[in-house]
């Protein structure tokens, strides 16, 4: 067997976490899959997984290789994709990392556009707000709202939304609309207890300033869990326009203070560190930004990082 091929069981095996997940994931026999690994030990002169009743766990070394082998496989599919003039139809699996809400309102909708283009494309879409490890992960690429805290990380700015206090009718005619940040010690607010979340909100107005410390009885640790709570009537809350761009646009949720603006959320594709930028992975940027360009909330952006 040869070396690619060695290296593209290896990877399937680390990825499914056992030996008869990746042989069916490959369609092959498990012996084939056991056999190659133990080859493939045997020619590095290492061991790559340790094997227990407990399942597969991969050694210091095996976690190398498969950093390096992942690399490698996708610089070989890149070459012939660059070959083949695989980007007008491009092939094989994309690993996307994007959160939940932002994905669910504004990349599944129109995710069926994408994979139309490309038919022989397959997208593993982990949904999840938090930050994980992209080369731990095996991701081609990610979705991520905000400042990046690495500025180490391979990026660029796609879009950019504004963000607004937001609530809805019903929760106004109960408790009143603040007509100005100091107005918000009197009403619920939703807590995000993420990072670029928080109890302060920062407000301006010609050039100033204002921080004011809101409270409430609810704090979600979830994007949609914020936008459950607000559209629930518990309270009102600081977000971007795309998180209830489908609300604003039916009177569901109304702004308030528009006449004061809030710090812009950015949405940035990062890039694993270290790794060739595939021709799936542009493309798929390219689209969502397309999206975002033709969406009302979205406004598109470039920079790097």
């Amino acid at each position: 067997m040869d070396r690619l091929a060695a290296m593209e069981i290896f990877i399937s095996v680390a990825e499914a976490g056992s030996f008869s997940a990746a042989a069916k994931r490959m369609n092959v026999g498990q012996p084939a899959i056991s056999k190659s690994v133990a080859q493939l030990e045997e020619r590095l002169g290492a061991r790559l997984i340790l094997r227990s009743t407990r399942g597969l766990t991969m050694t210091d070394a095996g976690q190398r290789f498969y950093e390096h082998a992942k690399l490698a496989i996708m610089e070989a599919d890149e070459a012939e994709q660059v070959v083949r003039h695989a980007s007008d139809s491009l092939s094989g699996k994309l690993r996307v990392s994007a959160a939940v809400t932002f994905a669910c309102l504004h990349v599944l909708p129109s995710l069926n556009t994408f994979l139309s283009r490309h038919p022989k494309l397959e997208i593993d879409l982990v949904l999840d707000d938090r930050n994980i490890d992209l080369l731990e992960e095996g991701m081609d690429v990610a979705l991520r709202m905000g400042s990046l805290a690495d500025s180490a990380m391979t990026a660029r700015r796609i879009g950019r939304s504004p963000r607004s206090v937001v609530g809805t009718p019903d929760y106004f005619s109960r408790s009143g609309v603040p007509m100005t940040p100091a107005d918000l010690s009197h009403h619920q607010a939703i807590v995000y207890s993420q990072r670029g979340g928080g109890e302060t909100w920062t407000f301006t107005q010609n050039g100033s300033n204002m921080d004011v410390t809101v409270s409430g009885r609810v704090r979600v640790s979830a994007a949609e869990g914020m936008r459950k709570a607000v559209l629930g009537g518990m309270g009102l809350a600081v977000a971007s326009r795309w998180m209830f761009s489908p609300e604003l646009a039916l009177g569901e949720v109304q702004a308030v203070l528009t006449d004061w603006t809030l710090p812009p959320v950015d949405l940035w594709a990062v890039f694993p560190s270290g790794r060739l930028v595939t021709a799936r992975a542009r493309a798929f940027v390219a689209f969502v930004e397309e999206a975002l360009a033709q969406s009302a909330g979205g406004q598109s952006g470039t920079s790097s990082a």
